[in-house]
């Protein structure tokens, strides 16, 4: 008789496992992309491929526009657990990896050529980094290059000199990129930005096209200087500690359809900003390209910061001068007619 009271329980127990429901994980991350910009309607998108191939076991729920804060806010949110994750501009991520930083150093790159170049030999080796400080990370989405965008032109050291442009918030190496060139940075949050037009806190913006047309900012400049000033990218992170709990198959999956946006991104946000380019000019701003020499010296003065700035430990020197050294190659490769 105890014996079978013993199985019965046995069964009982065995019964309840396996008709238990999976209890579903719920991401909260937060980006301040604006509701409604491509980047919002992609990512929506993969957070409903998300939760239909993992039958409703991982779910993803995105607060877009700054309403969770500044990017110091929502990291901190992620540390205590409030929010699971978070789609950030590259310099956002300093605290997490200095290194992420890299590729948006003043001035590193000439060109798109240069960029896509870089990149093939180095995204896999920055992605591993944030990994490895905690983050599961879905690669790299191009945002376009940052240009001086002003009220009055600036083709020269001596144009830009005083005039106030905006940092974000615990981004340091804009801060001393600005300064090096002349400009007096203020430091805001990405979500104060317009409001600091408006008041004349700042007067100058350093932008993609995409990102001036998605926050607006295009409507308080007048000019935009035409030399790439630094390389935007974002990426979405997860905080593993809850990425981990998944089953490997469910990760899987997030990887699978994140790592596809984010390359879909990638390809089609070049496109979006040279048709943010012609919606610029069809609206009056004015492309201005600085003399040679003027260029020039932006690129010594910029390229003697980011060696101090390495030097100081703001990033890792040897990977700064791998980049240099590959560029150097693709340079090189171009002046003598070799295909890259």
């Amino acid at each position: 008789m105890k014996s079978l009271r013993v199985l019965f329980l046995v069964l009982l127990l065995v019964n309840v496992f396996f008709v238990l429901p999976v209890t579903a994980k719920t991401f909260k991350i937060a980006t301040a992309a604006p509701e409604g910009s491509q980047w919002m309607k992609e990512m929506r998108s993969g957070a409903e491929k998300i939760k239909q191939r993992t039958e409703g076991r991982v779910k993803i729920k995105f607060y877009a526009g700054g309403v969770m804060g500044n990017d110091k806010s929502v990291m901190r949110k992620i540390r205590i657990g409030q929010l699971q994750g978070g789609a950030f501009v590259s310099g956002s991520l300093d605290e997490v990896d200095p290194d992420i930083s890299l590729f948006s150093l003043p001035m590193v790159f000439r060109s798109y050529e240069e960029v896509d170049y870089v990149r093939k030999a180095m995204d896999r080796e920055l992605i591993d980094h944030l990994e490895q400080a905690g983050f599961a990370c879905f690669g790299f989405a191009e945002g376009g290059f940052a240009y001086i965008m002003s009220p009055t032109p600036i083709r020269s050291i001596e144009d830009a000199r005083g005039l106030k442009i905006w940092v974000p918030e615990g981004d340091t190496i804009s801060y001393r990129g600005m300064e090096s060139i002349g400009l007096a940075p203020v430091v805001l949050p990405i979500t104060d930005v317009m409001t600091g037009l408006q008041a004349s806190l700042i007067e100058v913006v350093a932008s993609s096209p995409i990102g001036a047309l998605a926050f607006q900012w295009h409507t308080k400049v007048k000019y935009v200087t035409s030399t790439p000033l630094s390389y935007l990218y974002g990426t979405l992170v997860i905080d593993q500690r809850h990425f981990k709990k998944l089953s490997a198959a469910d990760q899987k999956v997030v990887r699978e359809v994140m790592e596809a946006i984010y390359a879909d991104l990638d390809r089609s946000n070049r496109k979006e900003n040279q048709e943010a380019v012609k919606a610029l000019t069809a609206q009056g701003i004015e492309f201005i390209d600085p003399p040679a020499d003027e260029t020039a010296k932006w690129r010594s003065i910029t390229a003697d910061l980011n060696r101090q700035m390495g030097k100081e430990g703001l990033f890792s020197v040897g990977l700064y001068d791998k980049i240099v050294s590959t560029l150097e190659q693709f340079r090189a490769g171009k002046k003598d007619g070799t295909s890259h």
